[in-house]
């Protein structure tokens, strides 16, 4: 298992240094900082891009007192603590950061935006790990990922360079819905990470469509606040998993619990036989005989 462990990131390591010697640099588009909606309102600039970060402070509050309280999210190991508290801080940390960059757009203040939510990505990643592989490897992962977050994001400012950072912010994208469906879980309630990840993906289209929506909404509200709107609710529905659900006895991966279905057919396209399986355990209670 440790030659394995040691494989992999010899192959994580290879791949990027590949990576960013095939691919040419991202900079810094200047335009992203110009946003739709640029309204002030009682003296604060970019008032809705600002105050809609709000969400981000309550839920990462509640979450991060949760994690104390009573154990009332359940978190059986020490590294899920770690793990989650890093979490909360990251996106408690994303109202103060966001707010801060979009009061005065530029490439010095959105360090202090991309910072929090990569803790928060990497943190994600690092749970994954504890809860769905390993725990001890999970938890001495926490540190090392969460550098490489930090990393990425003084990479780019001082090189002008985003793939560092594009590969820390979009792997999880791919890497978590992945694992929630693939890996069998520890605990109930595994489905809410795809809707998590389903509301970080709207977040992610709603901000590539910020004029656009500002212009149908006749100048109403844009598409990056909507974007933080959608995004706030990737927490929520994290902190409601963890609220609601319990240890399992039986590990099932989401994709063995899910029905497969099939449907045979003849040459000339009549429907001739249907099977449905699905891969949760039912127990079956035997009937006493008289």
């Amino acid at each position: 298992m440790a030659d394995r462990t040691v494989l992999v990131w010899i192959v994580a390591i290879v791949c990027f240094v590949v990576l960013m010697f095939v691919t040419p640099t991202i900079p810094q588009d200047q335009d992203y900082h110009d946003f739709a909606d640029q309204r002030e309102f009682f003296g604060i600039p970019n008032f809705l891009n600002v105050i809609s970060n709000v969400p981000f402070f309550i839920v990462g509050v509640i979450g991060l007192i949760l994690c104390y309280h009573r154990n009332f999210f359940k978190l059986s190991l020490q590294g899920e603590l770690c793990g989650w508290t890093c979490f909360y801080i990251g996106v408690a940390a994303v109202a103060f950061g966001s707010s801060y960059y979009h009061l005065k757009p530029n490439d010095a203040r959105l360090v202090w935006d991309r910072l929090p939510m990569t803790i928060a990505f990497t943190s994600v990643i690092a749970i994954f790990i504890i809860e769905r592989i390993d725990e001890r490897k999970g938890t001495y992962a926490i540190i090392p990922l969460l550098l490489v977050g930090v990393v990425s994001i003084f990479y780019w400012r001082f090189y002008d360079d985003l793939r560092p950072y594009a590969l820390v912010q979009f792997v999880p994208c791919i890497a978590i819905p992945a694992m929630a469906i693939l890996l069998p879980p520890m605990y109930t309630h595994s489905s809410y990470w795809l809707w998590a990840a389903g509301f970080y993906l709207l977040a992610k289209v709603e901000e590539a469509a910020d004029d656009p929506i500002y212009k149908w909404t006749h100048q109403i509200v844009s598409g990056h606040t909507i974007k933080h709107l959608f995004a706030a609710m990737v927490p929520v529905f994290l902190t409601l998993m963890l609220a609601k659900r319990d240890i399992i006895s039986e590990r099932k991966s989401l994709l063995q619990i899910w029905k497969i279905s099939w449907t045979k057919y003849k040459g000339n396209g009549v429907e001739t036989e249907n099977h449905t399986i699905t891969y949760t355990s039912v127990p079956i209670e035997e009937e006493s005989r008289e």
